[in-house]
């Protein structure tokens, strides 16, 4: 599996690892990925998700069910 986030799409940016000497190499910045069980209410079950720490942020002001439909994915594969 990738390092993405689920519901956000968020994944890793190219970055510069900047030395003392100035001198850059390119590296990632990650993203903070939590694994994550998440009460859908609709499904009247848990569903297990690979969450960014922002759209697990998001989740609680929006509900599972309007990021999953934003997101297009369908909450019964999970």
């Amino acid at each position: 599996m990738s390092r993405r986030c689920e519901l956000t799409g968020r994944k890793a940016n190219n970055a510069f690892a900047v030395s003392h000497s100035h001198r850059r190499t390119k590296r990632l910045q990650q993203v903070n990925l939590q694994v994550k069980r998440v009460w859908w209410s609709q499904g009247n079950r848990w569903v297990k998700l690979k969450l960014s720490t922002k759209a697990i942020k998001t989740l609680e002001i929006k509900g599972l069910d309007a990021m999953a439909k934003e997101a297009g994915i369908n909450l019964n594969h999970y």
